[in-house]
């Protein structure tokens, strides 16, 4: 009687290869987003600027604009909500956080002005001292 065949199972050679082939083409994916001119560059980031906004969202009052002088963690963007300052910051990476969602990324500050909105809950957003 034969064994029955067992599922072969990649060596660590083949594993680092195939995670180091990977990682290149995820590297070369990004310069080349990096390389397509897309509009305005922040030049304190170096990712596109996003653009300003001034919207009624679940109620609440909403604006983010580029801050001339706010050159701290929001890369020289600022937002609000009913007119208080939310701060924001940008990643790394070109994602944003502000202090009320610190723990998860959003493409734009609109998107991060929204989701603040959503956790406040209709509590009035409170100045950092």
């Amino acid at each position: 009687m034969s064994q029955p065949s067992r599922p072969s199972r990649p060596t660590r050679r083949q594993a680092i290869g195939v995670t180091a082939g990977t990682l290149a083409g995820l590297a070369l994916a990004g310069t080349a987003h990096a390389a397509v001119p897309s509009g305005r560059t922040d030049a304190h980031t170096g990712h596109d600027a996003p653009e300003a906004f001034d919207e009624v969202f679940q109620g609440r009052r909403i604006q983010g604009a580029p801050a001339a002088g706010h050159m701290h963690h929001g890369g020289g963007y600022g937002v609000r909500i009913d007119g208080q300052e939310l701060h924001v910051m940008q990643n790394a990476d070109g994602t944003w956080i502000s202090v009320v969602n610190h723990y998860e990324t959003f493409a734009t500050p609109r998107a991060v002005a929204r989701a603040a909105v959503v956790e406040l809950q209709g509590a009035s957003l409170v100045p950092l001292a």
